[in-house]
């Protein structure tokens, strides 16, 4: 699992004086919405996107952040999901 955002979401702020000294931003995602899968009960995950990558996070403990994972991580996991439901 890839904790990370991916290397080609990161680019050079456009406030970066210099090559040597400069800041690099990524855009995270901010839009996450519930799950279809989740239950009614409380019990939630919430996801996010972007084309580099998804980001899972628990509803109840919104403050310990999300997992973030790239696209061929995220396919992989949503492939395998849907082959154990059926």
């Amino acid at each position: 699992m890839n904790q990370s955002i991916p290397a080609e979401s990161w680019y050079k702020s456009t406030y970066s004086a210099s090559q040597t000294a400069c800041v690099e931003v990524a855009h995270v995602p901010t839009d996450f919405h519930k799950s279809s899968y989740s239950g009614a009960n409380g019990n939630c995950v919430e996801v996010a996107g972007t084309p580099a990558f998804s980001a899972v996070r628990d509803t109840q403990n919104r403050e310990l952040g999300a997992l973030i994972y790239d696209q061929a991580e995220w396919n992989a996991f949503l492939h395998t999901a849907k082959s154990d439901l059926r």
